[in-house]
C-alpha cells in the first residue's frame, strides 16, 4: 500500500513530522514501511505555460516556435520539438535555469537559428511514471486542464512535491489497505484526531435527480453465503470525461493509471475507505436489474480486459438477472462498462466473501487493487459511507444527478466483537506496570471504545474496521505497539531453566544426514504437495497417459489426498511418496549437463486408505534416496564406472551398522515400475514379527525411458522402525586378544539362491565363535552349467576368552558346509 505524505495530512495533522519520521514510528508502532520515495525527481523553477502562438519552425520540418505566457510579465520563445504542442494549451514551462531529473539544466538556447528561452516539458521528462498517463500523453508534451493558474509551479499543480510511503503490510493489518486506516493508524501513534469525509454533506449540497432509486434499479442476493450484503445508487446525467487533476495526481502517487472521472473515482474512494466499488452502464442491465448468483457451469464471460473467461459453479457473479455483468470482486464484464456515450450508471458497493473471491481470483489468474482487498474481508461498515462518498464525488465532478435512497439487500449483518482485558495480564504479558487508565488512553488513541468491567477490568469494543482483533492478546499487541516497544524495560529471565538436548529421533535423524552427506549424497527438500500424476495408487489408473510419471512408493495402495485450496494443479495433491518429487530433480539437473546426481531427502508422506477423508491421514517419516549417473569419473588410472544397485545397497547398510540396527534383510521382490530382477524389498525382524519397512531397487527401464534417465537407483524406507530399533548409546568392545582362524569356502548352487539366506544359515550354525563373514567373489560361466552360481565366503572364526583349537574349528565349519548342503543343495567346489 502506498501512502501519500500530502493526501495523509487531509485526514490528520502530521505538522512538525517529515514522511521520514512517520515511517520511523510506524516501522517502530508493528508497520514496517518498506522505502519512502521522493515523487519529485529533482524539479525545480518549472510553471505553468500558456501556449499564445505556435507557428512552424522556418529551417526545420519537425520544429515548432511558440509564444508562451509564463506568468513571468514577458512573453518566451521556446522551440519545441512536439507534434502534439498547439496554440491554446495549458503546458509545464521549464524556464532559464530550471533544473530537471538526472541534472539537465535548462539555458538558453539556439535551434536552427531561432533563440529559443525554456522548454516545453512531457511527463517523462518531469520524472513522472508515464506508464500511468494515456499513450498519446507518452509520446508528447504534457498538457494540463484549462483552469490551471498561468504561472503556477508545476510541483504543486502536478502534486510532485509529495513523499510516498510503501507500506510492507502484514495479511492481518489490511486495515491499512486505505488511507484512512492509514490516518488512523498515524493519528494513534502521534495522538492527534481523524477527520473523516462527510460524505452525506456532500451528497445533500450534490442536489437529488428528483427520482426514486428503487423506481429505477432493484438489487436481488441469490448467493447469500457469498455475498452479505450488496448497496447501489444511481445516479443520472452523468458526463463521462477527464476526472480532475487533483484525482489524478492522487491515484498516480498510489501507482494506479488514470482512465475517466467515473473510473478515477471509484478507484479513488477505494483506495481511501478500503471498499472496492463498481460502475455499471445501466443501460445496459436488463430492466436495472442486479442479481448476486453462483455461476453456472461453463457460462462465460468476457471481462474488461476483452478476455473471455470460463466460468465455474463456485465462482461468485453479480448478473442482471439474464446475463453476467461482473465477476464479483474480480472485474467486471465489458458488456456492461462505462463509456463516453453512458449518461445513467449503477454504482455497486458490497461485501462478497474473502474466500470465495480470493479462489476465483487464483483459479482465473486476475489479481486486482479490488480482490486484493476482498480476499482480506473489508470493513463491513465502510460499505454504505464509501458508496455515499464516490456517488457524491460524481455529482461533483461529472455532473451526475444521484436519485433519492440506496437500494440493497443485506443477507447477514455484522457481529461486533467485544474483549475482556485484564490489566494484570497486559502486564504479565509485557513485564511492565500499566495501569488501566493508561490503558485505556492508548484504546482511546486507536478509536477503541471500552467500559469499566470490574476491578482491574476493561470491557473493550472494536471497530469493525479492525477484523484483525479477535482475543485479548491482540489487544494486548495494541497496547505494547502504542506503548513503544522501546520502552518495554528489559528483564532478565526467571524460574527454573532446563539445559536443552536432542532427543533420540532428532539425533539419529542428524546422524542419518551427516552418514548419507558423507557417503557422498546431496540433501534435496521438496514440496509435500505434489501433482496428481504422480500418484502411484487406484488414481492413475483411469488415465494411462498419466503412468509416464507415476512412480509407486512404499504405499502403492494410498489413496490421493486432494487439498481444498491448492496453489497450482501442480501442486493440489498431498504425495503419498518422496522418490517422484527426487526424479523431478534428478530430471532438473540432467537438463542442466549435471547427469550424476546422488541425493536424497528426510520428510514426510501422507497415507490414508479413505476415498473421501473422515480422520486425518496418517503422516508417515520416510528416507528417500536416488543414485544415478557414475560412481567415479574416468582418468589416467582408471576407467569410469556407473553406479548400480550395490552402491545405494551399501550405502543404506553403512547406515544401519552405525544406529546398531539387526535383524535388516533383504528379499527379492517384483514390484510395479521397479526392474524385475534389480528390486528387493527390506523387511526388519523384531519381538513382534517381520514387517517390510522399504523398497530398493533400480527404475524399470520403461519408467526410466520415459523420463529420459539413464540406469536409476531408487530406496525408500519408513525411519519410524528404524528409529524404534536403533540403540540408545554407542557399544563399544575390547581388542581381541586372542588370535583367529579364517576358513573360506567355495560352493556351486542353484542362480536364483539368495547370498543373503546362505550368510543368515552359516551366521545361525556358527553362532558366537563367527566373527565374520564376507562374500569375496561370485561366479557364472558355461563350466558350472545353466543357472548355477558359485559364492566364494570368508570367515573369521574367533573365541574372545582362549585360543581356539584347530580341531573344534574344522568340527564347526564342517556344519557350516553340511548346513548348506542340505538348505540349499549346495556342492562344495573342489
Amino acid at each position: 500500500m502506498k501512502v501519500s505524505y500530502q493526501w495523509l495530512s487531509e485526514y490528520v495533522d502530521v505538522t512538525g513530522f517529515t514522511a521520514e519520521e512517520l515511517a520511523e514510528k510506524l516501522t517502530r508502532s508493528g508497520i514496517e514501511v518498506d522505502i519512502v520515495e521522493d515523487r519529485n525527481k529533482g524539479v525545480s523553477n518549472v510553471v505553468v505555460g500558456f501556449v499564445k502562438s505556435r507557428e512552424k519552425h522556418p529551417d526545420a520540418d519537425k520544429l515548432s516556435v511558440c509564444v508562451i505566457d509564463a506568468g513571468q510579465g514577458e512573453d518566451l520563445q521556446i522551440v519545441c520539438g512536439a507534434k502534439n504542442i498547439d496554440a491554446g494549451q495549458k503546458v509545464p514551462v521549464a524556464m532559464i535555469g530550471a533544473v530537471l531529473p538526472g541534472g539537465l539544466e535548462i539555458k538558453r538556447a539556439k535551434l536552427r537559428g531561432v533563440e529559443s528561452q525554456g522548454m516545453i516539458c512531457s511527463a517523462k521528462e518531469l520524472g513522472l511514471n508515464d506508464k500511468l498517463l494515456p499513450k498519446e500523453i507518452q509520446e508528447g508534451i504534457l498538457v494540463l486542464p484549462e483552469d490551471t493558474e498561468i504561472g503556477s509551479s508545476i510541483l504543486d499543480v502536478l502534486a510532485i512535491s509529495d513523499k510516498v510511503m510503501e507500506l510492507d503490510l502484514t495479511p492481518n493489518r489490511s486495515d491499512c489497505l486505505s488511507m484512512l486506516g492509514a490516518a488512523y493508524e498515524i493519528a494513534a501513534i502521534l495522538g492527534r484526531e481523524v477527520k473523516l469525509p462527510d460524505a452525506e454533506a456532500e451528497l445533500q449540497a450534490a442536489g437529488a435527480a428528483g427520482v426514486k432509486a428503487a423506481d429505477r434499479i432493484s438489487v436481488k442476493i441469490t448467493a447469500t453465503e457469498q455475498c452479505t450484503h450488496y448497496a447501489a445508487r444511481l445516479i443520472e446525467g452523468v458526463r463521462v470525461g477527464t476526472s480532475p487533476l487533483w484525482i489524478q495526481n492522487r491515484l498516480m502517487a498510489a501507482g494506479i493509471r488514470p482512465i475517466n472521472n467515473i473510473v478515477d473515482i471509484t478507484n479513488f474512494v477505494m483506495l481511501e475507505y478500503g471498499q472496492p466499488l463498481h460502475a455499471f452502464d445501466v443501460e445496459q442491465l436488463n430492466n436495472g436489474h442486479i442479481d448476486v448468483r453462483l455461476a453456472e457451469a461453463g457460462e462465460k464471460l468476457v471481462t474488461l480486459d476483452d478476455v473471455e473467461r470460463t466460468l465455474e459453479p463456485h465462482m461468485l457473479l453479480v448478473t442482471d438477472g439474464t446475463k453476467p455483468v461482473a465477476i464479483a470482486g474480480v472485474m467486471g464484464g465489458a458488456n456492461s462498462e462505462v463509456t463516453d456515450g453512458t449518461s445513467r450508471i449503477l454504482l455497486e458497493s458490497a461485501k462478497f466473501a474473502g474466500s470465495s473471491v480470493r479462489r476465483t481470483s487464483r483459479q482465473l489468474g486476475l489479481r486486482s487493487e479490488a480482490s486484493l482487498r476482498f480476499e482480506k474481508e473489508v470493513n463491513p461498515e465502510a460499505v454504505l459511507p464509501a458508496l455515499n462518498r464516490a456517488a457524491a464525488l460524481i455529482a461533483q465532478y461529472a455532473g451526475g444527478k444521484v436519485a433519492d435512497g440506496i437500494v440493497e439487500a443485506v443477507t447477514g449483518t455484522h457481529k461486533s466483537v467485544s474483549i475482556e482485558l485484564a490489566a494484570d495480564r497486559v502486564n504479565n504479558y509485557l513485564g511492565t506496570a500499566l495501569t488501566l487508565a493508561e490503558m485505556g488512553q492508548i484504546l482511546s488513541r486507536l478509536h477503541f471504545t471500552f467500559e469499566q468491567a470490574g476491578e482491574g477490568k476493561l470491557l473493550v469494543h472494536v471497530p469493525s474496521r479492525r477484523g484483525d482483533i479477535t482475543r485479548d492478546v491482540d489487544l494486548i499487541e495494541e497496547v505494547a505497539r502504542l506503548f513503544g516497544y522501546d520502552n518495554i524495560p528489559t528483564t532478565l529471565m526467571t524460574g527454573v531453566t532446563t539445559p536443552g538436548s536432542l532427543s533420540q529421533e532428532q539425533a539419529i535423524r542428524r546422524i542419518t544426514r551427516n552418514i548419507l552427506t558423507q557417503s557422498g549424497l546431496n540433501e534435496v527438500i521438496t514440496y509435500s504437495f505434489t501433482n496428481p500424476r504422480t500418484h502411484g495408487g487406484s488414481s492413475v489408473e483411469t488415465n494411462p497417459q498419466s503412468q509416464v510419471d507415476a512412480i509407486p512408493g512404499l504405499y502403492p495402495a494410498a489413496k490421493p489426498i486432494s487439498l481444498a485450496m491448492p496453489m497450482s494443479e501442480d501442486r493440489s495433491q498431498l504425495r503419498t511418496s518422496i522418490v517422484p518429487h527426487l526424479l523431478d530433480v534428478v530430471s532438473y539437473n540432467r537438463n542442466r549437463t549435471m547427469d550424476d546426481v546422488a541425493i536424497f531427502e528426510i520428510g514426510k508422506a501422507f497415507i490414508t486408505n479413505e476415498n473421501a477423508l473422515s480422520t486425518l491421514p496418517e503422516e508417515k517419516l520416510l528416507l528417500s534416496i536416488v543414485l544415478t549417473g557414475k560412481r567415479r569419473q574416468a582418468h589416467w588410472a582408471q576407467k569410469s564406472e556407473a553406479v548400480d544397485f550395490y552402491d545405494i545397497k551399501g550405502i543404506f547398510d553403512r547406515l544401519v551398522q552405525y544406529l546398531g540396527i539387526k535383524g535388516l534383510t533383504y528379499t527379492s521382490a517384483a514390484l510395479e515400475g521397479f526392474h524385475p530382477g534389480r528390486t528387493a524389498e527390506i523387511h526388519l525382524t523384531s519381538a513382534e514379527g517381520s514387517k517390510v519397512i522399504g523398497r530398493i531397487g533400480q527404475l524399470h527401464p520403461t519408467a526410466q525411458q520415459q523420463r529420459d534417465l539413464d540406469d536409476t537407483y531408487v530406496l525408500e524406507v519408513e525411519l519410524s522402525p528404524i528409529l524404534e530399533a536403533a540403540g540408545d548409546e554407542i557399544v563399544y568392545k575390547l581388542l581381541p586378544r586372542y588370535p583367529s582362524i579364517g576358513r573360506d569356502i567355495a560352493v556351486v548352487v542353484n542362480s536364483s539362491v539368495p547370498v543373503g539366506l546362505m550368510e543368515q544359515a552359516i551366521t545361525d550354525v556358527a553362532g558366537e565363535l563367527l566373527e565374520s563373514i564376507q562374500v569375496f567373489d561370485i561366479y557364472t560361466g558355461e563350466r558350472l552349467g545353466a543357472n548355477r552360481k558359485s559364492v566364494a565366503i570368508a570367515l573369521v572364526y574367533r573365541h574372545t576368552d582362549r585360543t581356539l583349537l584347530d580341531e573344534e574349528v574344522t568340527e564347526l565349519h564342517a556344519k557350516v558346509v553340511s548346513t548348506l548342503e542340505q538348505q540349499f543343495e549346495a556342492e562344495l567346489r573342489k
